[in-house]
């Protein structure tokens, strides 16, 4: 096994582990036990202007590198993720408290887009088009964006750096990460790591370890990028959008956002498959996943029987140290989030909910908490939660289940049990959401698969060849062969 990583006190910027260049010191810790990971001297708005002119200056020689060179240093990253599978799973586990489940997920499709990454410099292809002017020719050149910005969240922090960084790089892009200050290494840092050992070449990878309040302003209006990538909040992703609407500098903005996920079982569903996918696809990674399962919309016939299931199975998941191979449910990321799931525990007792299962959380360990009798005006129903509760909700029939599920203005990922194949896919086209799912979870994702949401789940497509067209733009370029005639 190769020696392991270690200084992540220092950030890779402009070409050089350093560092920040702000006073203030970001403490990192494992939400499970407290235990201090790092502490990371952070950057300031300077430091951003170096990342910035550095990528821009490292970008056009990487670009010119080639198809080849550039998907071989993709290979390779994957076979590093490969060779380092323990230590960053550990990683992952430790400064996100994942469950070694999720921690596996994570890595593997961190891997996965990689690979699929690495075939991007041969797929990104230009065209030529008729021309109705004689010996004219129109050719469409694809060709990288530049540089691009990218602000990545705390909650899936290796994998959803790694789905925008691996294309970006892989196109001829160089990138600069802000990463979430509660998980820098797994978000960031450790990915500098893999592809400096890939070898990628200085500066092509910066990453700037900073609070929003001093340096996001200035990451997202900077004049070099020429794409912001952000996964996280609507509220911030719209203020993302704003700002890069009203800056000088106009520029491409990629954003997956919030979900109100709704998991609808029919009356004819398999009611013990909907249960543990229900179960499974709510609470993996403490229901902190944008795709989670955020309402249970459960036809009359079923209601009772179903909510007589969920209920005991959910009460044997294990809650506690997410190292342990059987641990289902872990902490949550930080203290704030603790008080938030505990604030929308009381606002659901007092909005009417009825609570079937729940308990007093421990540390930052919060047990899953399970509610029926939810109606649609309750927050429960109409906030996307991004924790371990759930609300249960009584639909009258499909066309009011339906109802139920559109009834948000959120459109992520969706699923629907059914035992009639034909209409689950006609109800899953029907859910106005940007991915939805018949007789599975709503928690899914695949490298060669559009991924994104419609409504105020985000703009834009990740993955396959909707990567490519995020993270490339055209130019049109003509030839006129013998001279035109023109008429004065």
């Amino acid at each position: 096994m190769p020696q392991a990583y270690s200084e992540f006190h220092l950030q890779p910027i402009a070409g050089k582990w350093r560092e920040g260049s702000a006073k203030s010191i970001l403490s990192v810790t494992d939400p499970f036990d407290q235990q201090l990971l790092c502490e990371i001297t952070m950057a300031n708005e300077k430091d951003v202007d170096q990342a910035y002119d550095a990528a821009r200056q490292a970008q056009r020689n990487w670009a010119a590198q080639g198809p080849s060179a550039r998907s071989a240093v993709l290979l390779r990253a994957a076979q590093i993720l490969d060779e380092r599978h323990e230590e960053l799973v550990g990683w992952i586990i430790r400064e996100s408290g994942s469950t070694r489940i999720k921690a596996e997920i994570e890595l593997h499709s961190a891997r996965t887009i990689t690979l699929e990454a690495a075939s991007f410099p041969n797929r990104a292809h230009g065209q030529i088009v008729a021309s109705d002017i004689p010996h004219k020719e129109s050719l469409i050149y694809r060709k990288p964006l530049g540089v691009v910005g990218l602000i990545s969240p705390w909650n899936f922090p290796f994998h959803l750096t790694q789905r925008s960084l691996a294309p970006a790089l892989a196109l001829g892009n160089a990138v600069v990460i802000k990463p979430a200050s509660d998980t820098p290494i797994s978000g960031g840092l450790l990915l500098a790591k893999v592809f400096e050992e890939a070898g990628l070449p200085p500066g092509v990878l910066s990453v700037l370890v900073g609070a929003g309040s001093e340096i996001g302003g200035p990451f997202v209006r900077h004049a070099v990028p020429g794409l912001i990538s952000f996964t996280g909040s609507t509220p911030v992703g719209q203020n993302i959008a704003q700002q890069v609407g009203a800056c000088a500098h106009l520029k491409h903005v990629v954003l997956e956002l919030g979900g109100n996920n709704p998991f609808v079982v029919l009356a004819d569903a398999d009611l013990e498959q909907a249960v543990k996918a229900a179960v499974f696809g709510k609470f993996l990674h403490q229901g902190q996943i944008c795709m989670a399962i955020n309402r249970i919309i459960v036809e009359a016939p079923l209601y009772d029987a179903f909510i007589t299931g969920f209920v005991e199975q959910v009460r044997n998941l294990k809650v506690g140290d997410p190292k342990d191979h059987d641990t289902a449910v872990g902490p949550v990321i930080n203290v704030k989030q603790l008080q938030s799931h505990l604030h929308k525990v009381e606002q659901a007792k007092a909005e009417g909910a009825k609570l079937l299962l729940g308990y007093e959380p421990k540390g930052q360990l919060f047990h899953p908490h399970v509610f029926g009798d939810v109606t649609p005006e309750m927050a429960l129903a109409r906030e996307e939660i991004f924790g371990p509760i759930v609300g249960i909700l009584r639909a009258d029939n499909e066309e009011h289940a339906l109802w139920l599920a559109n009834d948000t203005e959120f459109g992520l990922s969706a699923a629907v049990f059914t035992a009639d194949l034909a209409r689950g896919v006609r109800f899953a086209r029907q859910i106005e959401s940007g991915m939805a799912h018949v007789n599975d979870i709503p928690v899914a994702d695949a490298p060669n698969v559009p991924f994104g949401g419609e409504k105020n789940s985000g703009i834009g497509r990740f993955n396959g060849e909707w990567a490519i067209n995020e993270f490339t733009t055209t130019q049109w370029v003509t030839v006129q062969g013998e001279p035109r005639t023109y008429p004065f």
